[in-house]
């Protein structure tokens, strides 16, 4: 049974990271028809289709038609960049920082042995007559 539930919490760990919403699935019809509406206008296969609206050719075919903005996994919260908005968004601060030049590097240490194996205390001497 514990199996089972660590997978389960695994497999719900995995569709989280991909960070896919309701609103997303709910937009799939919607990606699917424009899927077909290049194909038959443009005759662009499936992979290209999600290049040119997904990938490196998305600048150039951003302004050619309509129907981009209803297409799924077209909004901020996928492009990860709101993470980064406290560093990108403070003005640019720089600090100039004096430090002296240090010539010498005066010598003030002093270490003195807590004890010394040469002498033996009287304690700890053998017995000289008993």
């Amino acid at each position: 049974m514990s199996k089972c539930i660590v997978v389960i919490y695994s497999f719900l760990i995995l569709v989280q990271s991909f960070n896919i919403n309701v609103d997303d699935l709910s937009r799939l019809n919607a990606l699917i028809q424009h899927a077909k509406y290049h194909q038959v206008v443009y005759g662009d296969d499936f992979l290209e289709f999600i290049s040119e609206h997904y990938g490196e050719k998305m600048a150039s075919h951003q302004n050619k038609h309509q129907g981009h903005e209803n297409l799924p996994f077209k909004d901020d919260h996928h492009m990860c960049s709101h993470i980064n908005t406290s560093f990108t968004l403070l003005k640019t601060l720089s600090y100039a920082v004096y430090s002296p030049m240090i010539t010498e590097i005066p010598l003030n240490f002093f270490y003195k042995e807590p004890f010394s194996s040469f002498e033996k205390p009287t304690v700890f001497q053998p017995p000289k007559i008993a």
